[in-house]
């Protein structure tokens, strides 16, 4: 095969997939080994391995835009829209899915065990939360409608929706550290 079919063909992509589920599997194991090796410090590890997965979500909700913007222009079925069509399926199913239910599992372990669901910065930051998630689906059926070579938005609806996560995620950092209310 030549290089280029190893990185494009579906072989590819489910050895991407096996990767990501070998991943997914590691996490839970070093979470369980966490748990009952270091019982006391479980609670940091939860954050720790929460930040993390919360980085690589908004990676990918940052970056998927970016590459909408580039599809947008390319001609539907080309050879430069194929490539885009298996980067955004690989970036959603690889990353931003098992990073995004991370996050939620995690977020809501800490907001029950921890933080008991008090405080008014926590339902703000749920709410906003709820938000992001909201926009993941919009990317991710924008994905979908783009596999499908459907109808396209212009390269400028995406740059506007570029914003959307930034914003989300600027206020859930300031009620997170701030926790105004």
């Amino acid at each position: 095969m030549r290089p280029k079919e190893l990185q494009a063909g579906k072989p590819a992509g489910r050895r991407s997939a096996l990767r990501a589920v070998v991943a997914l599997g590691v996490f839970i194991a070093i979470l369980g080994a966490v748990y009952l090796a270091r019982p006391d410090d479980f609670i940091l590890y939860v954050k720790a391995f929460h930040v993390i997965a919360v980085i690589s979500w908004m990676a990918g909700l940052l970056y998927m835009p970016r590459l909408f913007i580039y599809h947008s222009d390319a001609e539907p079925s080309s050879a430069q829209s194929e490539t885009f069509k298996i980067m955004e399926q690989r970036l959603l199913r690889i990353i931003m899915n098992p990073a995004m239910m991370i996050t939620w599992v995690l977020g809501l372990y800490l907001a029950w065990d921890v933080y008991q669901l008090r405080g008014g910065w926590l339902h703000g930051k749920i709410t906003l939360v709820v938000l992001l998630t909201a926009v993941h689906v919009l990317f991710s059926r924008a994905v979908r409608a783009f596999a499908a070579d459907g109808p396209r938005r212009s390269p400028r609806y995406w740059r506007m929706m570029n914003e959307l996560p930034t914003l989300l995620m600027i206020g859930i950092v300031i009620l997170v550290i701030v926790k105004p209310f």
